[in-house]
């Protein structure tokens, strides 16, 4: 539940950069921060903009935000170095069911990886873990974790050449049985993990993004069909996706303005 005390900025100093390839970073802070994993927080950076982040790592005394540099703020926030000044709050968001006991899927898309790494963490290592991306350098976190992971991309220049979903498929067709399938990434990607699962009968749960401006369900930025993301998400399941119409369709642009994904998403990475 989100209290005044979440709607305050906290300023905390970068205590350590991780550049994780050409196309991410991650900045780590001495903070405790509680949190539940698929739940995000609001960075701000002082003279530039305030935009949300998930948690890619955490722990008892630290965490950290991981950057994939696409627009005007994501470019400035890869520059900071360690004593370097940001604002954060919240957390905000509903975050994963998560019961380590299930038999679960991960799908991880791209940069989808970042919300999903804290969660995987809390899974058993025999977890069905697959992550595809674009092309070898958008894998984030390759070697990150204790369990086998299985890897593609777009132009099969790591792990196999084709997409996450034609695994996923493989796995189901194998009689592996799954009683959750959690996913982020690009939304077309998630929206046909979620067909999948219902073709099968899986319960899913992805984690959406859209332009959030306030954090907590007042402005209206983040609104997708009836559901408020920043408030009601960003992690939904299988029973609330069904009724959203614009999952894999429709968003907001900063001006209030509707449009497509793909202009959505355009104007996103400027």
């Amino acid at each position: 539940m989100t209290t005044i005390t979440d709607q305050k900025h906290i300023m905390l100093r970068v205590e350590k950069k991780q550049v994780d390839g050409p196309a991410f970073a991650t900045l780590f802070f001495n903070y405790a921060l509680p949190f539940k994993p698929g739940q995000f927080i609001m960075v701000w950076i002082p003279g530039i903009d305030e935009k949300p982040y998930t948690i890619s790592y955490h722990s008892k005394n630290e965490f950290a935000i991981t950057i994939e540099a696409k627009g005007i703020f994501s470019q400035k926030a890869i520059t900071l170095e360690k004593g370097d000044l940001i604002g954060i709050r919240g957390p905000f968001g509903n975050g994963f069911d998560i019961k380590p006991e299930d038999a679960v899927a991960v799908v991880a898309g791209g940069c989808g990886m970042a919300p999903l790494a804290t969660l995987v963490e809390q899974l058993p290592e025999n977890t069905c873990f697959i992550h595809g991306a674009r092309s070898r350098e958008f894998i984030l976190f390759p070697d990150r974790f204790d369990m086998d992971r299985l890897f593609c991309t777009d132009d099969g220049s790591f792990g196999r050449k084709g997409f996450v979903t034609e695994l996923l498929e493989n796995e189901i067709a194998s009689g592996r049985h799954f009683d959750r399938v959690y996913t982020c990434g690009p939304e077309i990607m998630m929206y046909h993990v979620f067909n999948l699962c219902e073709k099968h009968h899986i319960p899913c749960q992805v984690s959406l993004e859209r332009y959030m401006r306030c954090g907590f369900g007042v402005c209206g930025a983040c609104v997708c069909g009836k559901q408020v993301v920043c408030k009601d998400g960003p992690v939904f399941d299988s029973s609330a996706l069904r009724g959203i119409k614009d999952f894999n369709t429709k968003a907001l642009l900063k001006s209030g303005k509707e449009v497509d994904l793909a202009q959505y998403f355009s104007w996103r990475c400027k």
